[in-house]
Parts: structure tokens; sequence; C-alpha cells
């Protein structure tokens, strides 16, 4: 079970009017201004950098509740506030305000490397992740052949993770936060570093999970998976929960909110190259709705003798999921 009641974080922005002409101070900037500082004091002048702070809330009077089992989704653009809030829930961070209540062990995977040790072998690692997370070691040796099995890292399991790539490095991450038997697993947008094939398991884990009764924060641009894998969506806007409901109601919601992109109008080319410009696309219906037939409208500019040899168009769901290439 979590808990979140009236969540704040707020972190204070220094800027420094005297930091020079790229905005910040740099070490030439302080040697001038140290050498500077004796012909101040004779004539008494005191100007130099002023620095001031600006209080920016990363989360804002945030407040749900997410019952055993049950399956979360956590949606919003880039800087709405979900990595702050997942951090705060893996007590990583502190918040600045309000509560948060979690029911039994949390294991979360927030970025690749997250709760690794670089030096020690994944297999260390996976006894170093489970006693975090308070389990015994005979508990753990229970699990390591089917976390191994699952992260598909047999041969390089007494190797160093450091040495590991980025691919690897999430696989057993993932695979260690999964079967170590958490109440609460968070996982990020990390699986997003894995192949289709890992991303397929690794949603499958999450339901087996969920299905044990354990509970699922799971945060993703790619609402495909989220809608496939939650019954619920909780959508974060600048730092605050925009809306809270079922699934498909929050990602409209959010898809809806988000800039429309009906196509390229007149007067707002997108260059395609050095020589050739995408002066004009349209589509028509717009929506489109399953079975319609679509009408599209192109229009290149070439300001140089071109060639288009070929051209496709990708077509994609407002899941994000691809429907067709038209060629």
């Amino acid at each position: 079970m979590v808990q979140v009641d009236a969540l704040g974080k707020r972190y204070q922005l220094r800027h420094n009017a005297g930091g020079g002409v790229h905005g910040y101070t740099t070490l030439r900037d302080v040697l001038a201004a140290s050498a500077a500082a004796p012909w101040r004091w004779l004539t008494g002048s005191r100007r130099g950098g002023t620095a001031t702070r600006e209080d920016f809330w990363a989360l804002r009077d945030v407040s749900f509740q997410v019952a055993e089992g049950e399956v979360v989704g956590i949606i919003g653009r880039n800087g709405a506030g979900k990595s702050t809030l997942l951090k705060i829930l893996s007590r990583i961070t502190e918040p600045t305000s309000g509560r948060v209540t979690l029911g039994g062990r949390v294991a979360s995977l927030l970025e690749v490397g997250t709760g690794f040790h670089p030096e020690l072998t994944g297999r260390e690692n996976i006894f170093l992740n489970g006693a975090i997370l308070g389990m015994s070691r005979q508990e753990i040796a229970r699990k390591v052949d089917e976390i191994v099995a699952f992260a598909e890292v047999e041969r390089f399991l007494d190797t160093p993770v450091k040495h590991y790539s980025s691919g690897m490095y999430v696989r057993l991450a993932f695979g260690v936060a999964a079967h170590l038997e958490p109440d609460v697993l968070i996982v990020d947008e990390v699986l997003a570093v894995g192949d289709a094939e890992f991303q397929k398991k690794s949603l499958g884990k999450m339901r087996e999970v969920s299905r044990g009764g354990r509970t699922v924060l799971f945060v993703s641009h790619n609402m495909a998976a989220v809608q496939s894998l939650c019954g619920r969506a909780i959508w974060l806007d600048r730092g605050a929960v925009a809306f809270d409901g079922a699934v498909g109601d929050s990602i409209s919601r959010y898809l809806d909110h988000g800039p429309a992109t009906p196509g390229v109008a007149p007067g707002h080319a997108v260059p395609l190259g050095p020589a050739l410009e995408l002066q004009r696309f349209v589509f028509t219906p717009n929506p489109v709705m399953s079975g319609d037939s679509v009408r599209f409208t192109i229009e290149l500019l070439a300001r140089d003798t071109a060639r288009v040899g070929e051209l496709a168009l990708l077509l994609l769901s407002p899941q994000e999921t691809r429907v067709a290439i038209v060629d």
C-alpha cells in the first residue's frame, strides 16, 4: 500500500548576477574577482556579483493512494515531477512537505545502475540488493538462478558490473528488483534501454508481481505500455496531479492537453536536408478513426536540383504505437 498526503518538494535555484558572460561562475571569474578585491576595498567600491535565490516546487500538494496489488502508471511530460516523486517514494530524497506511507519492502529501478556497486560482480550485487531489502542470505540464494535466467547474464555473472553494457546492466537490475519479492515495485523509464523482447518480458513480470498481491508504480512515456499494464494512471503536470483515474481516461486527457500536431501548415516549413523543405503536410480526415480512408497532401520545396528516390510515412497512434508505414 502507498499513501501520499499533500506531498511537496522544493528546490532552491541560485542565480548569480556576477557569473560572467556565460551566466555561471568560472575559475577565471573567481581569480579576477580575487585580484580586484583589494582595489575595490581601497576605493570603497562594493560592486560585485550578487546571488539571488528562487524557490522551485518540483512537486506541490500531491495526494493519492495505491492499494495492494494495484498497478498504477505515472504519466506526464519531462519536468512534470515524475522522477522527483519516485525518488521520494524510494527514500532517496526527503520531501519538503507532506507525508508518504509505504507498506512493506520497496524495490526501485529509477535509472541504470541505481543500487549497484560497479566494482562488485553481478552475483555480489544480487546479494547486496537483497540485503538492502532486508532479505536473508538463504532467501536471496533461492532466487539467484531465477534472476540470472531472466537477465540472461550467466556468462558474466562473476564479472564486475562496471564492464556490463547498459542493456546487461538494466536486465540484471530489473531482475533483482522484480524477483526479490518487494511489496512495492517502482520502475521508471529505464526499461526503454532494453530491446523489444526484454521490454515484453519485463511487462509480463510486472503483471506477475501484481497478481501476487504486490503494488507496482510504473513511469513511462510509452503510452501503449502504460495502457497494457496499468488499470489506472496518474497524470502529473507542473508538479501537481492533473488527473487520477482509469488509464484510458488519463492517457486521453494527457494527450489532448499536449500540442496539436495535425501536420505542417503553410508558412511553417520543416527542413529535410540542405536543399529540401517540407512546405505543407496535411491529412484528412483528422482525427483518423479505424476503417477510415485517409488522403495525404504533401508539398516539397527543392532549393537546388534534388532527387527524391524514396518517400515513406510512419503512422503512429496517440499511444505512440506504430500503426503502419506508407511508402
